[in-house]
C-alpha cells in the first residue's frame, strides 16, 4: 500500500473533528476570535441550539479582503507575530478554527476595517461559492449554518437542540466571566437569553451569570505566591451544588477545564463539603506565560503547568485563607417552603348556642383545646426548661449569634439575637468545633491520647484492617493508637482525649471506610483532614442530648470565635436565622 498526501479538504475535515465537536465548540472559537480582535461588544444569535445557525457579530478591528482569504486557510493566523508559541497571549493562535468550521458547514464571513468598505466571503463545506461587497458596521460578522449537514456520521452524534443550547450557554458564561470589560448578548430562536453590559466588576459579572445569591454568600479570593496570582470569588461551603458545573476556572483569561485545578478546589473544601456536593467558584489564575503550556489540545481547554505543585498549593492555600476569614458565616436564606410552614392555625368559630372559650389558661386542664384539635402539635412535649438565673442573663445585642433561650427536640438551640431568632443544630455545630480544635492541635504539639482501661478489639474485614495498618503512624498523630490483632481485627489501645467516651467500634469502622474512599493523589495533609473530620463526628455532642443554658451559650460563644463554624464537616449549615421582619410577618404585624 502506497503513501499518499491527503487532499486539503479532507485534512480540514479531520482537523474539524478535533476543533469542532459540536455547535458550542464553533461558538467558542468564533467568540474568542472576536475577543482577540479587540471587540467591546459581542452579539450572538443561535437557532436550534446552534445546530441550524451560529452567528457572532463584533465591533473589533475587522479584516481586509486579503486577510479574509488568508483566515480561511489552515495555520494562517495574525496572533503569532513570531515563532515564540510559548509566549502567546491571545486566546487563539493555531489558525485552524475558521477553515475547520468552513469544511463542515456553510460559513459566511463578513468584515470591515474602519475607513474601508466591507467584504463578504461564503464557503460551503470547503468550497468558496460567493464573495463580494457587504454592508455592515466596522467589525466582523460570522454565520455558521447547517453544521455537519453533509457529514451525517458527525451529525447523528449531535444531541437535542436543548442540550446543544445548554452547552453553548456554558461556553458564553465562561467567556463573559473572563472579560467583564466586554458586553455580551445571546439570542436563541428569537428570544434574548443573556445580556451583560461592559464595565462590570468581576464579582458582579460572576454573580449575574451564575446565581444572584452568590454575591452575599461568597468570599473574595486574592492570593499571590512566587509570581503566580489567584483572584476571584468562592462560595461559602453551605452554598453548594449537587454537580460541579458551577466551577469556572481561568488561566491568564482563558477558560479551562483542568483536572489539576478542579482537584485543588476539591482539596480546599475537603473537610467542609460532603462528597456529593460541590462549591460554586470562579477563580482567575494569572501566571507567567513561560510557566504554562496552552498548546496541549486543539480545543485549548487544557493546560499544562511547569510547576503543578506550586499551582495546587496556591489554589488550596488561597481558598483556605479566604474561607478562614469568613469566620462563622453561613448561608442565611430560609427556604420559602420552610417559612410557609410557619402558619397561624385558624381558631375554630364557636357553634351557635355553644359557650365561648374561657381565657384563664392557668385554670385549664393540661390538654388545651388546640392540642385536642391538633394532637401532633404537642407530641413530643417540649424538652427545654426554665432555670433559676443566679445572675442577670447577658444582653443579646452583645453577641452575633445571640443568647440561648431554650432547646427544641433535644437537637436545636434557639437563641435570641438583636435582629432575629437564631436556630443552631447542636450536633453539626459541635462537630465543626471539635474538628477545628483537632486541626489546631495537629498544627501545634499534636492531639493528646487517652489510654483505654481495657484495650478494645474491633473486628473488620481483612482489607479494611490492611488499610488501617498502613496508616498507623498517621492515626497515632491524632491520638488514636491501633495495632493489628490477627487477620481480621484491630486492637484499640488509646483514643483522642478530646473525643471523650465514645463509640470506639463505630469510630474505627468509619475510619476504615474513609480510608477506602481516599484519592491516592491527595496530599498527606488532605488525608489527615479527612481523618480528623471522621473523628470529630464521633466526638461531637449528639442530637438527643439535653443541654443546660450555660452549655448552649458556651457553644454559641465558641462558634463565634471559630473559623468555618457556619457549616458542619459535610457542608450543611450549622445555624440559620429567622429575621425579626419574618417573625412579624408570621403574626401579621407587617
Amino acid at each position: 500500500m502506497s503513501i499518499r498526501r491527503l487532499p486539503e479538504q479532507l485534512v480540514n475535515r479531520i482537523a474539524a473533528g478535533e476543533v469542532v465537536e459540536r455547535p458550542a465548540s464553533a461558538l467558542k472559537e468564533l467568540v474568542e476570535n472576536a475577543i482577540d480582535a479587540g471587540a467591546t461588544r459581542i452579539a450572538v444569535r443561535l437557532a436550534s441550539g446552534g445546530i441550524d445557525l451560529v452567528e457572532v457579530t463584533d465591533d473589533g478591528c475587522g479584516m481586509t479582503t486579503e486577510d479574509m482569504a488568508l483566515a480561511l486557510e489552515r495555520h494562517a493566523t495574525s496572533k503569532l507575530p513570531d515563532d515564540a508559541i510559548e509566549a502567546v497571549t491571545t486566546l487563539g493562535f493555531r489558525g485552524e478554527a475558521l477553515p475547520s468550521i468552513a469544511s463542515v458547514a456553510r460559513l459566511t464571513l463578513e468584515s470591515r476595517v474602519r475607513g474601508n468598505e466591507g467584504w463578504r466571503r461564503v464557503v460551503d463545506n470547503g468550497e468558496v461559492v460567493e464573495e463580494g461587497p457587504a454592508a455592515l458596521p466596522p467589525g466582523t460578522r460570522v454565520r455558521v449554518e447547517s453544521l455537519f449537514a453533509r457529514v451525517p456520521a458527525r451529525r447523528k452524534f449531535l444531541r437535542t437542540p436543548r442540550s446543544e443550547y445548554a452547552a453553548a450557554m456554558d461556553v458564553m458564561r465562561r467567556l463573559a466571566m473572563a472579560r467583564p470589560d466586554i458586553g455580551f448578548s445571546v439570542e436563541h430562536d428569537g428570544r434574548r437569553a443573556l445580556s451583560v453590559q461592559p464595565g462590570e466588576t468581576g464579582p458582579e459579572r460572576v454573580a449575574g451569570l451564575t446565581d444572584r445569591a452568590l454575591a452575599e454568600n461568597s468570599v473574595g479570593v486574592d492570593h499571590e505566591r512566587e509570581g503566580h496570582r489567584l483572584g476571584g470569588v468562592a462560595s461559602l461551603p453551605t452554598f453548594n451544588r449537587g454537580v460541579a458545573d458551577h466551577q469556572y476556572l481561568f488561566v491568564n483569561g482563558r477558560p479551562v477545564k483542568d483536572r489539576l485545578l478542579t482537584g485543588a478546589v476539591r482539596g480546599a473544601y475537603a473537610e467542609m463539603l460532603a462528597r456529593d456536593r460541590h462549591a460554586v467558584v470562579a477563580l482567575f489564575l494569572d501566571v507567567p506565560t513561560e510557566a504554562v503550556d496552552v498548546n496541549v489540545h486543539p480545543a485549548k481547554t487544557e493546560v499544562r503547568f511547569r510547576d503543578p505543585q506550586l499551582v495546587r498549593g496556591l489554589i488550596v492555600g488561597g481558598l483556605r485563607r479566604a474561607l478562614d476569614a469568613a469566620g462563622h458565616r453561613s448561608v442565611q436564606r430560609p427556604a420559602p417552603s420552610a417559612l410557609a410552614a410557619w402558619q397561624q392555625e385558624p381558631m375554630d368559630a364557636p357553634q351557635p348556642g355553644s359557650a365561648a372559650p374561657e381565657l384563664g389558661l392557668m385554670d385549664r386542664p393540661a390538654v388545651s383545646s388546640v392540642q385536642d384539635r391538633r394532637p401532633t402539635f404537642m407530641t413530643p412535649p417540649p424538652q427545654a426548661r426554665a432555670e433559676p438565673a443566679y445572675q442577670p442573663p447577658p444582653e443579646h445585642t452583645d453577641f452575633p449569634l445571640g443568647v440561648a433561650r431554650g432547646q427544641v427536640a433535644k437537637t436545636y438551640i434557639v437563641a435570641e439575637a438583636q435582629d432575629g431568632l437564631v436556630i443552631v443544630d447542636q450536633h453539626a455545630a459541635h462537630e465543626r468545633l471539635v474538628l477545628e480544635r483537632m486541626r489546631a492541635a495537629m498544627s501545634g504539639s499534636g492531639v493528646r491520647s487517652q489510654a483505654l482501661l481495657l484495650p478494645e478489639v474491633v473486628e473488620l474485614d481483612e482489607t479494611a484492617c490492611d488499610r488501617l495498618e498502613a496508616r498507623l503512624e498517621e492515626l497515632a498523630e491524632f491520638g488514636l493508637e491501633l495495632e493489628r490483632f490477627g487477620p481480621r481485627a484491630m486492637l484499640v489501645r488509646a483514643t483522642p482525649a478530646m473525643l471523650g467516651q465514645g463509640d470506639v467500634t463505630g469510630l474505627v469502622t468509619d475510619l476504615a471506610d474513609e480510608l477506602a474512599a481516599y484519592d491516592e493523589a491527595l496530599s498527606l495533609k488532605e488525608r489527615l483532614d479527612h481523618v480528623a473530620a471522621t473523628m470529630a463526628c464521633h466526638g461531637s455532642v449528639r442530637a438527643g442530648r439535653i443541654l443546660s443554658v450555660a452549655e448552649m451559650n458556651a457553644l454559641l460563644r465558641e462558634m463565634e470565635a471559630t473559623p468555618h463554624s457556619g457549616q458542619c464537616n459535610h457542608g450543611r449549615p450549622t445555624w440559620v436565622k429567622l429575621g425579626m421582619a419574618d417573625v412579624e410577618k408570621l403574626f401579621g404585624r407587617k
